[in-house]
């Protein structure tokens, strides 16, 4: 891996202006399908984030995938959604066997113009076989996250037959997994670990630490320095990943939707830190601040 930062664009307003946003339509069916699959007994929460997440950045039709335990009170906490509850695992996760051809969940999938799958969901050996079976039939735009990132870590061209259509958002160790690397060499090196996953993988890479970097497999590079420690928050990258695929189902470009959603994410941070402190907001409350922040971008 080598030093890229020098090169990196620093996103802004101003930058993000000049890359506007498809325009939004007037109906939710104009602002796309997202789909979020994932969950668990263990962390129904993080589905929620991520979902909510994906409609406070303008997406129109949200519908989730997730356990059958926690499927009716996700459908109580998020009324906007259809909610597909799916068969689960002794231990409280999405059961493999969802995956098979023809079944609900690939029907669902398949009709999303955005997919985010493996926020909250558990069991690594679960999940990839569950993703493996799923993903190779998809040709709509996917976003992987938390253990969604196993199968890429087993093979980092499972995701090539989208021709770019997929965005990872690692957290650091998350990145230093994938790329088999020690994490304080990443650590070191964030911003050409970033563009590494991204020339390797296929696809945008939006990860974040201290700061964000957001990579494109042709190499290009962005650094966002918005949001700051607060956003050091357990919850606060299922909000990241559900920002990136509410954008993406909006019609964005991949790599657009990653610069905006680590602009948008960490604004968001911002805003709380100006009125809660700069550490304690929570991660729930980060979804409500970016309708505002989309506001003054788009002035």
């Amino acid at each position: 891996m080598s030093n890229v930062s020098d090169r990196a664009v620093t996103v802004t307003s101003a930058v993000l202006r000049e890359w506007p946003l498809p325009p939004p339509g007037t109906g939710k069916e104009s602002r796309g399908r997202t789909v979020v699959v994932g969950g668990s007994t263990r962390t129904p929460g993080a589905v929620l984030l991520a979902a909510e997440s994906a409609l406070r950045c303008g997406a129109g039709k949200l519908q989730v995938a997730t356990t059958t335990t926690t499927a009716a009170p996700m459908g109580i906490a998020l009324p906007e959604a259809l909610v597909l509850p799916l068969p689960e695992t002794a231990e409280g996760g999405i059961d493999p066997a969802c995956g098979a051809e023809g079944g609900e969940l690939s029907e669902l999938v398949e009709g999303a113009h955005a997919a985010l799958l493996g926020v909250g969901a558990i069991g690594e050996e679960d999940v990839r076989s569950l993703l493996s079976q799923l993903v190779p039939r998809l040709r709509t735009v996917v976003v992987l996250d938390a253990l969604g990132l196993a199968p890429v870590t087993a093979d980092v061209t499972f995701l090539h037959h989208l021709e770019g259509g997929a965005v990872l958002t690692p957290n650091l160790s998350e990145l230093a997994i994938v790329l088999d690397a020690e994490p304080e060499e990443v650590e070191r090196d964030v911003a050409g670990a970033t563009v590494e996953l991204a020339r390797r993988s296929r696809c945008a890479v939006a990860a974040g630490g201290g700061e964000s970097w957001i990579a494109a497999p042709d190499g290009r590079c962005w650094r966002d320095a918005s949001g700051g420690a607060g956003l050091g928050v357990s919850g606060s990258g299922d909000v990241l990943s559900g920002i990136v695929t509410g954008l993406c189902a909006r019609g964005a470009d991949p790599v657009q939707a990653a610069v905006w959603a680590a602009h948008l994410h960490g604004r968001a941070g911002d805003r709380l830190a100006s009125s809660v402190g700069r550490l304690g907001f929570l991660a729930r409350e980060l979804p409500a601040q970016v309708p505002p922040v989309l506001a003054e971008i788009e002035v």
